[in-house]
């Protein structure tokens, strides 16, 4: 069976915000998979994860990565697959590191970069990318962010 997107992340400790990206994917019903491919320690699994990314039918790779964060990059350098990157914040610079490692690609090799921390946000994008030629998703899609407004109050109150 093949997967519509990819979920990669350069260790254990980044399942936490890339759950996020997986809960979206899971409620949108898009297919996914979930791996960790380290950059700098995993750097052959990288390697045969990005060139065999295509014809595995990968539709979207969502790569979280903290501290030095090449993984969006690198993947990105790997397959015509589209990339989003999501930096994971971090202690000692609170992902601001990670942030600028993903967002400073160089021409060629871009990544559609979210927030600090923004898996929810990655599931989202990759959704609405698969959905361009998904007339059900698109309606899918449509109907989650009508829920998202709809949940929101029009006044404040003292809970």
């Amino acid at each position: 069976m093949t997967v519509d997107v990819g979920i990669i992340m350069g260790s254990q400790s980044d399942w936490p915000t890339m759950r996020e990206a997986a809960a979206i994917l899971d409620e949108l019903g898009i297919s996914y998979e979930a791996k960790i491919v380290s950059a700098h320690r995993t750097p052959d699994r990288l390697w045969a994860y990005g060139k065999s990314a295509v014809e595995r039918g990968l539709k979207v790779i969502i790569a979280g990565a903290g501290g030095a964060a090449h993984l969006p990059g690198m993947m990105a350098s790997k397959t015509r697959v589209p990339v989003v990157g999501v930096p994971i914040q971090t202690r000692a610079l609170s992902g601001v590191d990670s942030l600028y490692s993903i967002v400073q690609m160089p021409k060629g090799f871009p990544v559609a970069t979210m927030a600090i921390g923004g898996g929810a946000n990655a599931g989202l994008m990759a959704a609405q990318m698969l959905a361009v030629n998904d007339p059900a998703l698109a309606a899918r899609v449509d109907a989650w962010r009508e829920a998202l407004s709809a949940s929101i109050a029009e006044e404040p109150t003292d809970e």
